[in-house]
């Protein structure tokens, strides 16, 4: 007989996504499982970029120090055609975005979310497969297996399938995977290389055929190591995997280069590229005479561009390569799987409490499938006419590839526009990052996601205490103001109503938080200074908030845990902050 254990949530599959969404749940201190069928973790470079808005999310999380340790920048590339430098392309930001883009092997991603996790005393449940599961109206019934053979039965109250293009999780529940696959296969090697290119560029090049087309390809990413990159070239006939699956077909031995379920996605069979071969294409298009050496790892492997019809059913939802599979142009991939991650782990464990708002987990799929379609169609937008097709500003296109364009504007969770936000941020938008926030004690002005790190759900509110009129209030006679006066009537005390109306909304967002909510004061440059307030008090001394935000007046800013907006509320006001917090937490009956 198989014993059933128990847990709050399973989550089959240890690659970056599943490692993420288990360390979100663990932060919270959810009880979670992580299975992956693999005995150990595969030294293979295979998603490379690392976008500035996951390091964001890595910073909130509080373990991008390790992943930058590990890292080395991604400065822009170097673009050549038929051996002449076209384009020198310069990945840059705009200086209030804290990070910007970097490389790092999948190993090394891996590497840093399993240490992280371990933190919070759970590991990788390594060699133990999925073989099935059934959910009812409580909770899910899997079953496992593990490297020695035996079977294991866990009842989990949900289940979040992170187990790839292949998914077992999507399988069984039936979900569909429309898309189609490009017939191109390329090979990928991890080598390194002794040309004088300059450090973090990474390198395009091509060969023009008589049409005018592409007919010849190399792609290097640089990645830690002298001279070490991962490079994708176009594969020769003899290791074609599809060539090796007609040939098998031919002779009745089967396909080699496609799963059971026809998804043709990633690495392939047939026999890995050598040295060899790799600089045989180094011959043709390096731009510079060099020598390949030290090869790591290779492979030959396909590209699919598939999207799921949806990301949840019931109790069990997916996510990454599970949900969506496209191009690697951008680095998308693995940085839009760690983001659904994120996105479902702190809902997640507001179900597993049973504080979740009705229809809470339900928004997963509302907000991530169509971030999911975006960059599916993008990608392949970008694979088949370039990224340099693609029209509108370059500022904005570097913004969308690193991901910090991605929001929620449509979501069911977020409010209305704010008519005093102007051109600033709207519900749904990230929060954007802003610097020159100072308080007592601290020698040094701290940015605002500093101030957000290691914090869950944030209230920020944002006014001046001089006495001008500004307030938080529900209307005339409410009592609660900035600069109104002490609220029983007595003498104007600026700083005191400051303190009086931030403590008494923050009252509310705790207690209709159920608990969750911190409040954080940012007082204007020019304001009275927070003494006796009981909240956290940070001044805007540079005015970055105020412009950042388009903060003209007194403002309460709800900042959702994946570092969103979930509401702009100015004036602030009880009814504004109740409706907020209403779309994510279960009304306390009473």
């Amino acid at each position: 007989m198989v014993r059933t254990e128990a847990v709050d949530v399973l989550v089959v599959g240890a690659g970056p996504v599943g490692l993420s969404a288990a360390a979100e749940l663990r932060r919270r201190s959810v009880g979670c499982r992580l299975v992956d069928r693999l005995p150990a973790r595969l030294p293979y470079a295979k998603a490379v970029g690392v976008q500035p808005r996951t390091l964001e999310i890595w910073d909130r999380m509080g373990l991008v120090r390790a992943a930058l340790d590990a890292a080395v920048p991604m400065r822009g590339q170097l673009v050549y055609v038929d051996g002449v430098e076209r384009a020198r392309i310069e990945l840059a930001l705009p200086p209030e975005v804290p990070y910007g883009f970097a490389a790092l092997p999948q190993y090394e991603t891996e590497r840093v979310l399993e240490e992280y996790l371990g933190r919070f005393g759970t590991r990788i449940e390594r060699g133990t497969e999925l073989v099935s599961f059934a959910q009812d109206a409580d909770g899910v019934t899997s079953r496992l297996i593990t490297a020695s053979g035996a079977r294991r039965e866990i009842r989990s109250r949900f289940l979040v399938g992170c187990d790839g293009a292949h998914s077992v999780v999507r399988k069984t529940l039936g979900i569909s995977f429309e898309g189609g696959a490009f017939p191109e296969e390329y090979m990928l090697a991890d080598v390194e290389v002794d040309w004088d290119l300059p450090y973090g560029y990474g390198v395009r090049a091509t060969h023009l055929g008589p049409d005018g087309a592409v007919d010849d390809l190399l792609v290097c990413v640089p990645l830690p190591g002298s001279g070490r990159y991962r490079m994708s070239m176009l594969v020769p006939p003899e290791l074609s995997a599809a060539r090796a699956a007609e040939d098998a077909r031919g002779s009745g031995e089967g396909s080699v280069s496609e799963s059971a379920d026809g998804v043709a996605h990633g690495p392939g069979g047939g026999r890995a590229p050598v040295l060899a071969d790799v600089q045989a294409v180094l011959d043709r298009l390096s731009p510079r005479p060099t020598t390949a050496s030290a090869l790591r790892w290779s492979s030959v492997f396909r590209i699919s561009h598939r999207l799921v019809d949806r990301y949840s059913d019931g109790r069990v939802l997916i996510a990454g390569d599970a949900a969506h599979i496209h191009p690697p142009t951008g680095a998308q991939g693995m940085n839009t799987g760690v983001q659904d991650a994120c996105n479902l782990a702190w809902k997640l464990a507001l179900a597993v409490e049973g504080d979740a708002a009705p229809g809470l987990l339900a928004s997963y799929d509302a907000e991530r499938r169509p971030i999911g379609e975006e960059v599916v169609g993008r990608t392949v937008r970008h694979a088949v006419e370039g990224i340099d097709h693609d029209p509108g500003d370059a500022a904005v296109l570097m913004l969308r590839e690193a991901q910090l364009l991605l929001g929620y504007r449509d979501s069911p969770l977020v409010g209305p526009p704010d008519p005093a936000g102007g051109d600033g941020p709207r519900p749904g938008d990230r929060a954007p990052d802003c610097a020159g926030l100072t308080r007592e004690i601290a020698a040094h002005p701290l940015r605002l996601h500093e101030v957000l790190r290691g914090r869950d759900h944030v209230l920020l509110l944002y006014g001046n205490g001089n006495g001008n009129g500004y307030g938080y209030a529900d209307g005339p006679g409410s009592g609660i103001g900035i600069g109104h006066g002490d609220p029983a009537g007595g003498a104007p005390d600026a700083s005191g109503a400051a303190s009086a109306a931030g403590t008494e909304l923050a009252a509310l967002a705790r207690e209709l938080s159920l608990g969750r909510m911190e409040t954080l004061l940012v007082l204007t440059r020019d304001a009275p200074d927070g003494r006796g307030s009981p909240l956290p008090v940070y001044r805007d001394s540079r005015g970055d908030f105020a412009r950042r935000y388009a903060a003209r007046e007194p403002t309460a800013f709800v900042v959702r845990p994946d570092g969103y907006l979930g509401a702009r509320i100015s004036p602030p006001s009880r009814e504004g902050l109740a409706a907020a917090l209403a779309r994510v937490f279960r009304v306390r009956a009473g």
